[in-house]
C-alpha cells in the first residue's frame, strides 16, 4: 500500500537557489471535504513547495464485493479532496508561473490489483485528472505528476502487518508483504521521498503528465499478492 493513501502533495514557488530548503505546503486530512476546508489546506501557496501525509486507503476487495455507497465513500474520501485542495492551489501557481503538482496514488493507479477495486478506480481517476491539468498547466510553468508507490514500510502497513500476523512475529509478516517485488523487500520512506524530491525540484522541469512507478518491479512479477487476497476489507484501515 502506498505512503500517502489519500494526500496531495502540491507544490509550489520557486526554490530558494541561496537555501535551497523545502517548506511544507499542506496534506489533506482525512475531514477535509468542503471547498472551504480545501482553501484552507492550501493557504498562499505561492512560496510552499511540498509535503506528505499518510492515512488509510480504501478497503480492500473485489469489484462485486462493494456496493454504490462504498464506491462514493471512496471517491469522496480519495478522489474529491485531491481535485479540490489542486484546484484551489492553481490560481497561486499561476500567478507565481511556476508550480509543482504532485499526486500521491499507488501502484493500482498503473497496474490492475484485483483485490485493490476502490483503490484502483479512485488512483485511475486522479492520474486522468492530473494528466489533463499537465496538458493546460505546461505553458504556465508548471508541472503535474502522479506518485505510485508499492509496498511501503508506513504505519499503515505496519498496522496490517500486525493484523494479518494475528498475534505473530509482525517483522516476518512484513517480511513476507515485501516478497512481491523483484528487489524482495518493503520500500522505505526515504526512497519514496527521493522521487518526489526530484520530481519537485527544478531539475524536473520537462517531467510531467507521468505517473512514476515506485514498486520495486512488482509490476513486472506475477500475481501473487497473499498479503492482499487473504485480508479482510479492514486491514489497511
Amino acid at each position: 500500500m502506498s505512503p500517502s493513501a489519500r494526500a496531495t502533495v502540491i507544490g509550489s514557488g520557486r526554490p530558494n537557489a541561496a537555501s535551497r530548503r523545502w517548506r511544507a505546503v499542506a496534506s489533506i486530512p482525512r475531514a477535509l471535504t468542503s471547498r472551504t476546508g480545501w482553501r484552507r489546506a492550501a493557504g498562499s501557496t505561492r512560496s510552499l513547495p511540498t509535503s506528505a501525509r499518510s492515512t488509510s486507503s480504501p478497503p480492500i476487495g473485489t469489484a462485486s464485493q462493494f456496493d454504490l455507497v462504498e464506491y462514493q465513500a471512496a471517491i469522496d474520501c480519495v478522489l474529491l479532496p485531491a481535485i479540490g485542495l489542486a484546484l484551489v492551489a492553481l490560481p497561486h501557481l499561476k500567478a507565481a508561473r511556476w508550480g509543482r503538482l504532485l499526486f500521491v496514488a499507488s501502484e493500482a493507479a498503473s497496474v490492475p490489483i484485483a483485490p485493490l477495486t476502490l483503490s484502483g478506480v479512485t488512483r485511475t481517476a486522479i492520474v486522468r485528472f492530473a494528466q489533463a491539468l499537465a496538458s493546460e498547466l505546461g505553458h504556465d510553468g508548471i508541472t503535474v505528476n502522479v506518485l505510485a508507490p508499492g509496498a511501503t514500510r508506513t504505519p499503515m502497513v505496519e498496522r496490517a502487518a500486525a493484523k494479518l500476523a494475528n498475534g505473530g512475529d509482525i517483522e516476518a509478516q512484513l517480511r513476507a508483504m515485501g516478497q512481491h517485488n523483484a528487489i524482495g523487500r518493503l520500500a522505505r520512506l526515504d526512497e519514496f521521498a527521493a522521487v518526489a524530491t526530484f520530481l519537485a525540484s527544478e531539475r524536473a522541469s520537462f517531467v510531467t503528465g507521468q505517473v512514476h512507478l515506485i514498486d520495486g518491479g512488482a509490476s513486472v512479477l506475477g500475481p501473487e499478492l497473499p498479503h492482499l487476497t487473504a485480508a479482510r476489507k479492514d486491514t489497511y484501515a
